[in-house]
């Protein structure tokens, strides 16, 4: 285990805009912002989605589109500086059917339906390498 302690510095509330895509939308806050490592909730609605799945056995993602509206039940993420010293954005999701019904999985792609974001930045900047253990990206 890697644990440290990170001070909160600014909070954020941001709303994205209908029809944009849900993780560019977090990309352009980030840069707006200039925020180099936090952690973020968010909710909502999307139109489709597609979801990454990481394949423990062959060490890589697979990726399942869905093509009709879902409610963000739940997105949370981190923000972390990769290996060029640029942020990166990492958001998983639980997306719920009108049935109840829910898939989840890393957020490749999303077109906003609507939007709310939450963000608290972290005083010093976390970077984010390749795991050995894992072969993921992970905070180092």
């Amino acid at each position: 285990m890697d644990a440290r302690e990170v001070t909160g510095e600014r909070e954020f509330a941001v709303r994205f805009d209908y029809g944009e895509e849900w993780v560019a939308e977090i990309e352009s806050f980030v840069a707006a912002a200039d925020v180099e490592s936090g952690w973020f909730h968010a909710t909502g609605a999307v139109e489709d989605a597609e979801l990454a799945y990481y394949d423990q056995d062959a060490f890589e993602y697979e990726t399942v589109t869905y093509d009709e509206p879902l409610e963000v039940a739940a997105c949370t993420g981190t923000i972390a500086l990769d290996e060029d010293g640029e942020p990166s954005v990492d958001a998983h999701v639980v997306l719920s059917r009108p049935s109840g019904q829910t898939v989840s999985g890393a957020l490749v792609r999303a077109t906003v339906f609507d939007g709310e974001l939450y963000c608290r930045t972290f005083e010093d900047a976390l970077t984010r390498g390749r795991d050995t253990a894992s072969g993921r990206e992970l905070w180092e």
